[in-house]
């Protein structure tokens, strides 16, 4: 997003936060309804248009929205679209895209409300490296042939039972409905909103063995004290390490492994 809609979302997000939604079910009706609201928008682009135009007064695009939604979602939900068609943003694609951002929000709320902040991160996290292991799953939920109720039906059978259910329900959303994104782009997007949440930074380490459990806790220890920041560790199991670790935060690579050093000797050897 541009400026003008980052100052323009930091004010929904900001409503959204004075909400204090503490109940699951409020905060998972919620992440609903917005979902539905994108999908409406993506799909009736004049209305679209309309509601993000920069030319039209404020209450003029506040009173079609509320007509529009009034009755059929909860108070909550129309005045936060309300506030969003209220505001100025770049494109009337940044629109969407923070109402989208505000339904994310609002099912990481969820994840919140019932202790599961951990369990989103990670489900998200390993959900994704699944896919980018096995080609032909990634290749059947980018597929434009399969409906999106073959994917849900799909990531159903896949996940139910083995994540939590507000895990399975941004997976089966960014998966039916991923708005130009590569499914790996908007898992890392949901990912960084959940870790935002509790102010954490998420750290790839990737190592040729499983780190204990002290071993973790020292890592992210020291992780935290050079970022400022708790620091969520995402343990990836990678053969060609062949020893040491590497920590990747963001575009950030730290990397003391065995393999980047043997790299190295060989480019001084061929120079």
């Amino acid at each position: 997003m541009r400026g003008a809609s980052r100052a323009s979302f930091a004010g929904l997000a900001e409503q959204l936060e004075g909400e204090n939604i503490t109940s699951a079910a409020v905060a998972t009706r919620l992440g609903n309804e917005l979902f539905a609201v994108v999908g409406l928008l993506d799909a009736e682009h004049g209305l679209r248009r309309a509601l993000s135009d920069p030319g039209k007064p404020a209450a003029e695009k506040a009173a079609v929205a509320s007509a529009l939604l009034h009755g059929k979602v909860t108070g909550r939900t129309e005045s936060l679209v309300v506030a969003a068609v209220e505001s100025r943003w770049a494109t009337s694609g940044d629109m969407v895209d923070a109402i989208e951002q505000l339904a994310i929000e609002a099912l990481v709320l969820t994840a919140e409300a019932e202790d599961g902040l951990d369990d989103l991160e990670d489900g998200l996290f390993r959900f994704g490296r699944v896919v980018a292991a096995q080609p032909e799953l990634r290749a059947a939920l980018a597929s434009t042939s399969l409906p999106a109720d073959g994917k849900d039906e799909l990531l159903s059978t896949l996940l139910r039972g083995k994540v939590t259910p507000v895990t399975l329900r941004l997976v089966t959303q960014m998966v039916t409905h991923p708005r130009g994104r590569s499914l790996p782009v908007a898992l890392d997007m949901c990912a960084s909103i959940a870790a935002r949440r509790r102010q954490q930074l998420i750290a790839v380490v990737r190592s040729v063995f499983e780190l204990t459990a002290a071993q973790q806790r020292r890592l992210a220890d020291a992780l935290a004290a050079a970022y400022g920041h708790q620091v969520h560790l995402n343990i990836v199991i990678d053969p060609t390490v062949m020893g040491g670790i590497s920590v990747q935060i963001g575009d950030e690579l730290i990397d003391g492994t065995a393999a980047r050093k043997l790299a190295a000797v060989r480019r001084k050897l061929a120079g």
